[in-house]
């Protein structure tokens, strides 16, 4: 596996990958849930890249970017043993220069949800990745449905902006007892990894409840306080949305994903379902 650290090193690097070329860009941290991506990634494209990046741009001020894990050895090893061609893992400085003035945003499918928990954040992450992309100049590109508002954000970007790049989603990773694998699962004591099990299991009692006839309000009322009584301290949201637009449902109607976000002890954990 190659190893590139800046733009110039990344242009000549590219322009030796013969055939087709597919991109995972990942925060580092890396777990089986990126493994995952790399391992489809094979599937699909002749050359496999990463990018291992943590983003400032999309950490709001009192947010964790100074603790955000990172492991560049274990994360290099674990791409070379999983057969990436190429590893970009570039400086702030790279991604954002001097005088660094521009911003992607991305209206309608970033204004709830995440967008108004976190003030910027998708700006960050639209910005970001249009640099990886118009950078790497991939033919596709794959991404977690674990951050599903996120993809359906990156997908809006990439058919406005007309990119030449397939997004390709795949389904969230999970550990044996159904918690979706996260880097920031690293942050959670023994006993909140416990309690942590309250927002998958809330998730798949609101399917369940939602398929059976229950009404959407009374399961969500059911899963907030459900949360609450697991050790959730605070629920950002827990909602029953359209999949392509993400507007909330007050019933069952089409394609739909329960979505969440909530906080237990320190660390705050985002999951979803397709209903």
């Amino acid at each position: 596996m190659q190893i590139v650290r800046n733009s110039e090193e990344l242009a000549r690097a590219r322009s030796q990958l013969a055939g087709t070329v597919a991109l995972v860009p990942t925060m580092g941290a890396l777990h089986a849930g990126h493994m995952a991506l790399i391992a489809e990634a094979r599937r699909r494209a002749e050359k496999v890249t990463a990018s291992v990046f943590v983003n400032p741009t999309q950490f709001g001020a009192s947010e964790d970017f100074g603790r955000y894990p990172r492991q560049e050895a274990q994360d290099t090893r674990m791409l070379e043993e999983a057969g990436c061609d190429l590893l970009w893992a570039p400086s702030i400085s790279d991604i954002y220069p001097d005088g660094f003035s521009t911003r992607i945003s991305v209206s309608g499918v970033s204004e709830r949800w995440e967008g108004e928990a976190r003030p910027g954040h998708f700006d960050g992450v639209t910005t970001v990745v249009a640099k990886l992309l118009l950078s790497v100049r991939p033919d596709l590109a794959l991404f977690g449905e674990k951050d599903f508002q996120q993809l359906a954000v990156i997908r809006r970007m990439v058919q406005d902006l007309n990119l030449p790049v397939e997004i390709v989603g795949l389904p969230t990773v999970r550990e044996a007892d159904g918690l979706a694998l996260s880097s920031r699962n690293f942050y959670l004591l023994p006993e909140e990894r416990q309690q942590a099990l309250s927002l998958p299991r809330a998730l798949e009692a609101a399917r369940a409840a939602i398929l059976s006839g229950t009404p959407v309000v009374e399961v969500l009322h059911e899963a907030h306080a459900s949360l609450r009584d697991g050790g959730f301290s605070r629920i950002d949201y827990f909602a029953l949305v359209d999949a392509s637009t993400l507007e909330p449902l007050d019933e069952p109607k089409g394609e739909m994903r329960l979505i969440a976000a909530a906080i237990i002890g320190t660390t705050r954990l985002i999951d979803n379902l397709a209903v």
